[in-house]
């Protein structure tokens, strides 16, 4: 029996091969997934629900069977946000507390296929519209590293989860940050990919309108890439697919060649860059100079506070279609048991009576007001970022930032719910100035793990590339980042 210690000293493909080499069955994973759960999750409330029967069985099934993928058999936890069948789907807020998955979602299919074992659910802020994971359905997350620290958001419970031990990998995704920033704050590799390379729901209200791609927060180089070989895409779906054919798994050992490294140590809003973000990044830049690449301080050539307000219009739009049709679905159901029979259709109801943060009701009143024309005019501004990104990669193949501009936020520092909007804002404006970009434009992405700063909290710096070539993202962080990143020191 494999214990709880040996357990957490494999990443999501040591665990699969110990299992295809019949040292421990599926089962025995989940038992260590369940125990370490039970252990520490009281501590951060990292997992926000639990199906320990309906992973026994699919466990007992591989284990009966002949499935021996190359993450056959691994525990795995499934951000909320996305729809796992009888599962709670509530993405966090009162709105749709009572909400049921009644199919699984595209992301979660390709997981089952795959023969990982989901047996629950990850936390997230209200409705995944924060870097930080607080004003939640379910309570504050808290990072395992220390716990008076934010995770970051929106993926932070899938963060915290896999940064104790719980899970080697677990998924998440990004819609602004959502997968780096986590990774940054807890001390794992979180890659955002191409835009139109992984799997997505059918509809582009649900991949923000390309903004948002899905993917996986891991603890080694080779579990990101294992994983995005099992979420690419064989033919183009909602957006144009990256040309890259191979594997990412059994190509991410390669050499990435000599690399033109643009460095970008400025805050794009003009706000200082704390010590810690700085000398990480100048930590990772010598790195990279050690293997022979060239590095070239540059601002990037592109006005982020226009694509920053593009990129809110239509996050807002989005918002308004989520809350809309949650709206509508109260209704549907007071009707249905006569509620409101004796007031017409009045609903008892309201975007101002249904429970949501400040911020979420915020943007969703902007995104009902919004028009078509707003909408398209923020497209044509993102798509001029792409152009210009585009024309610096013909100069430079990677380009090497902070992740964040701050060590991780104490608790209570950001609140979406926060009556004072503008310091809000402001706050969040500064802290977080450099992943968006990215969502923006469609390009890949990755935070890397190589700095522990104050109070025993890790930073992240940021590598981002041309679209389409997440492999080089990989090869490089695979250069950087040969092993498996340790677990957090939890009690």
């Amino acid at each position: 029996m494999l214990s709880n210690k040996e357990y957490i000293c494999h990443d999501a493909v040591g665990l699969a091969d110990l299992r295809a080499s019949g040292d421990v069955s599926a089962q025995e994973l989940l038992q260590c997934a369940l125990s370490q759960s039970a252990r520490l999750n009281p501590l951060m409330n990292a997992v926000v629900a639990e199906d320990a029967d309906g992973a026994l069985k699919i466990a007992t099934a591989l284990d009966c069977g002949k499935h021996q993928g190359l993450l056959s058999g691994v525990p795995f936890l499934v951000k909320e946000v996305n729809a796992v069948a009888g599962w709670p789907h509530t993405r966090s807020t009162q709105l749709l507390k009572n909400q049921i998955a009644k199919a699984d979602s595209a992301v979660v299919r390709r997981y089952k296929q795959a023969g990982l074992v989901p047996f629950g659910s990850t936390n997230t802020p209200e409705l995944c519209l924060t870097i930080t994971t607080e004003f939640s359905l379910f309570g504050v997350c808290r990072n395992p590293h220390n716990l008076a620290y934010t995770t970051g958001g929106s993926s932070g419970g899938s963060a915290a989860a896999v940064a104790a031990g719980i899970v080697p990998s677990a998924d998440a995704s990004d819609g602004g940050g959502s997968i780096r920033i986590p990774a940054a704050n807890c001390g794992l590799i979180g890659l955002k990919p191409s835009r139109g390379l992984t799997v997505v729901e059918a509809d582009v209200g649900a991949a923000w309108s390309g903004m948002s791609v899905s993917h996986v927060v891991t603890r080694s180089v080779r579990d990101s890439a294992a994983f995005l070989d099992i979420l690419k895409l064989s033919k183009p779906e909602l957006f144009a697919l990256p040309e890259y054919r191979e594997s990412y798994y059994y190509t991410h050992t390669r050499s990435p060649g000599k690399l033109r490294i643009a460095l970008q140590r400025q805050h794009p809003g003009g706000h200082p860059v704390h010590a810690d973000c700085l000398a990480a990044l100048d930590q990772v830049a010598r790195l990279c100079e050690g293997n022979g690449h060239s590095i070239e301080e540059t601002a990037l050539p592109v006005d982020y506070a226009k694509v920053g307000a593009a990129m809110a219009t239509l996050i807002n739009i989005h918002v308004a279609q989520i809350v809309s049709a949650g709206l509508q679905t109260v209704a549907t159901q007071e009707l249905a048991t006569g509620k409101n029979r004796d007031s017409g259709s009045s609903l008892s109801l309201t975007l101002e009576s249904a429970g949501l943060s400040e911020s979420s009701r915020r943007m969703a009143a902007r995104g009902m007001q919004s028009s078509a024309a707003q909408y398209l005019a923020a497209l044509d501004t993102l798509k001029q970022a792409e152009r210009q990104m585009a024309a610096l990669h013909q100069q430079f193949d990677i380009v090497l930032s902070p992740v964040l501009a701050q060590p991780p936020a104490p608790l209570g520092w950001l609140n979406m719910n926060s009556g004072d909007v503008r310091e809000y804002a402001s706050r969040y404006a500064s802290y977080s100035p450099f992943t968006a970009l990215f969502n923006g434009t469609g390009q890949p992405s990755i935070s890397l793990p190589l700095l522990t700063g104050s109070n025993n909290l890790p930073i992240g710096v940021m590598a981002s590339a041309v679209w389409g070539m997440d492999h080089l993202l990989l090869q490089l962080a695979n250069q950087l980042i040969p092993g498996i990143v340790a677990t957090a020191h939890m009690p």
